[in-house]
């Protein structure tokens, strides 16, 4: 007979500590569609990332994604492993001319170590009700049911980018 020695809780992120994302690892990509189509495609620079993993077990890791045209702040609250940690989905708010419009982020886990974590993710939003939440517009000649925000990041321990 064999003893075996089963692993403790499945880490679904990096150590505790503080992690932000390297110049040049990131990309956000905001997608308008009408039905099936899309109508409007841009590539938006993100300002800053940065995950807060806590030490105790009871409080919860922060997401945070600023982009700064148009000046939005995605911010994460509640994160929560599905499919074994391979996926990651976080609740939380998408800040916007200041106004807080609730929203959905779902994350696939690419690579996880104890100092990275690369992620790629969307966040889908209707856009009637993005406008009348928050006044935000797209061009007139690009009609929109939904908007798809695409975040790809790379967060690396923070005292590694000093």
């Amino acid at each position: 007979m064999r003893t075996v020695t089963l692993p403790s809780e499945q880490r679904h992120l990096p150590r505790p500590g503080r992690y932000a994302v390297a110049p040049g690892r990131s990309l956000v990509e905001l997608a308008a569609r009408y039905g099936p189509l899309p109508t409007y495609r841009r590539r938006l620079t993100l300002a800053a990332a940065s995950l807060t993993v806590p030490d105790l077990s009871d409080e919860q890791p922060a997401l945070r994604f600023e982009l700064p045209d148009p000046r939005a702040v995605l911010t994460g609250a509640h994160v929560e492993p599905l499919g074994g940690g391979r996926h990651l989905q976080v609740t939380g708010d998408l800040v916007l001319r200041d106004v807080a419009f609730p929203v959905l982020l779902r994350l696939r886990v690419v690579e996880r170590t104890d100092e990275l974590l690369l992620v790629v993710g969307t966040v889908r939003v209707p856009y009637r009700l993005l406008r009348r939440a928050t006044g935000f517009r797209l061009p007139w000649r690009r009609p929109a049911t939904r908007l798809r925000l695409l975040i790809a990041a790379e967060f690396v321990c923070a005292e590694e980018l000093v």
